[in-house]
């Protein structure tokens, strides 16, 4: 299930990408080409259908990421969680070394001190 949301989520990315590139922010676009007086969608019908195409992908696009979030095997998602944790467990267990300065002592109990 996962997977094939992830699936439609790149689909919807693409023809997203498509409608957008489609329309012109100055009016041009697609429907500077469709100019002639006698069509069945005019210059502004045109503009319409391209900026509610482009809503509805945005919301898909919405509703499936949070679809895919829910639909997240979860076994799957926390057995590797738990391997990359121990991995990176593993690579970071540096042994510490010993001190190698000697041990102060007590300054009362030395001979110059007295």
């Amino acid at each position: 299930m996962y997977t094939v949301i992830v699936i439609l989520i790149l689909l919807v990315c693409i023809a997203l990408a498509l409608v957008v590139l489609v329309q012109n922010s100055k009016g041009g676009g697609l429907a500077a080409n469709f100019s002639a007086p006698n069509q069945v969608l005019g210059v502004r019908k045109t503009t319409e259908t391209i900026e509610k195409i482009t809503w509805g992908l945005a919301i898909a696009l919405v509703v499936l990421s949070l679809a895919a979030t829910v639909a997240i095997p979860r076994h799957a998602m926390d057995s590797s969680l738990n391997t990359e944790v121990d991995a990176s467990a593993a690579k970071s267990a540096v042994p510490v070394p010993a001190a190698t300065a000697p041990m102060a002592t007590d300054v009362a109990t030395t001979p110059e001190a007295e």
